[in-house]
C-alpha cells in the first residue's frame, strides 16, 4: 500500500467528495439531520481566509442551534488552525491516528473466547447496550453518542453495521462500522472493550467480523481514527498510519444558555 496514493484518495473520496457533504468556499461541512453528526469535514485555508472561514461556520450552526465538530487532520493548513479554532471557542478532544489498512490483507477469521457472542444492533435497547460499553470502556457520557446511534438506525441503516460483544446478559465489548458507497472506504468507529475483559482478542474479533462483511460488500479500505490503546492493536494487524486527526467541538448549546 503506497502511503501517499492512499493519503490523497482518503482525502479525495472522504473528505473533498464525502457522502452528505455541502462545499461551501474552501470548506466542506456536512449538516446533518437532528441527532446526526455535524461538522466540518475538509478545508483547504490560508493564513488570510482562516479566521472569517470559522466564523461563518459558527454563525451557521448556532443559527441552527447544533453543537458541531471541525475534524482538523495533521496536513490541514494553515498549521495554526487549532490555536485559531481554540480562540475562536471549539475545544480540542485527544489526538487520534488516521489508520488505513487493504481489507485483502486483513484477518477475517471471528475468533471469540468461549461464552463470548456477537450481537447486530437493529434496535434502541441494543443501542443501550453500546452505549453502556462506551461509558464502561471510555469513562465519558454517551449522551451524545446515544442521540447519534439512534439517528444513524433510522436515516442510514443499509451502511451502518453496530456490533456488540455479550457475556451472558452483558456487553463487555462495541463497535461500529460506515459504508461508505463509491469510495472504496469503509470507516471502523468506537471500538472499545469494558477494562475487565482485555486482552482475550475481542476487540480483534470485532476487526475482523467487521473486515469481513466489508470485504462481502465489495469494498477494499477499512479506515480508523485510532485511540491511543487500539493504535498498536490495529498496526499489528496491517493497518498503517497515514495522519492524525484531532476534533475540536464547538458546543452552541453552551453558549445560548437553558432553554425555556
Amino acid at each position: 500500500m503506497d502511503h501517499d496514493d492512499v493519503l490523497t484518495l482518503f482525502d479525495r473520496r472522504m473528505r473533498q467528495h464525502a457522502e452528505g457533504g455541502e462545499r461551501i468556499g474552501d470548506v466542506v461541512r456536512h449538516a446533518g439531520a437532528e441527532g446526526d453528526w455535524n461538522g466540518i469535514v475538509w478545508s483547504a485555508l490560508d493564513r488570510a481566509t482562516a479566521d472569517a472561514a470559522i466564523a461563518r461556520q459558527v454563525r451557521y450552526f448556532t443559527a441552527l442551534g447544533r453543537d458541531f465538530e471541525w475534524k482538523l487532520y495533521g496536513y490541514d493548513q494553515p498549521d495554526d488552525l487549532g490555536t485559531r479554532l481554540r480562540a475562536a471557542g471549539f475545544t480540542p478532544e485527544p489526538e487520534e491516528t488516521v489508520m488505513v489498512a487493504e481489507i485483502d490483507g486483513l484477518p477475517t477469521g471471528v475468533q471469540l473466547p468461549d461464552g463470548i457472542r456477537l450481537e447486530t444492533v437493529t434496535d434502541a435497547a441494543g443501542v443501550e447496550l453500546l452505549v453502556d460499553v462506551h461509558e464502561q470502556a471510555f469513562g465519558t457520557s454517551g449522551a451524545r453518542l446515544r442521540e447519534q446511534l439512534i439517528a444513524q438506525l433510522a436515516q442510514t441503516p443499509a451502511t451502518v453495521l453496530m456490533t456488540v460483544a455479550m457475556a451472558g446478559d452483558r456487553p463487555v465489548c462495541g463497535a461500529r462500522m460506515e459504508l461508505h458507497p463509491g469510495t472504496g472506504f469503509a470507516s471502523l468507529w468506537g471500538g472499545g472493550t469494558v477494562a475487565a475483559w482485555r486482552g482475550r482478542g475481542i476487540y480483534r474479533a470485532l476487526i475482523a467480523h467487521r473486515a469481513r462483511i466489508a470485504a462481502a460488500n465489495g469494498y477494499r479500505f477499512l479506515q480508523v481514527d485510532a485511540s491511543d490503546q487500539s493504535r498498536p492493536i490495529l498496526h499489528r494487524l496491517g493497518f498503517a498510519a497515514l495522519s492524525t486527526t484531532t476534533p475540536y467541538v464547538y458546543e452552541t448549546s453552551a453558549r445560548s444558555g437553558p432553554k425555556s
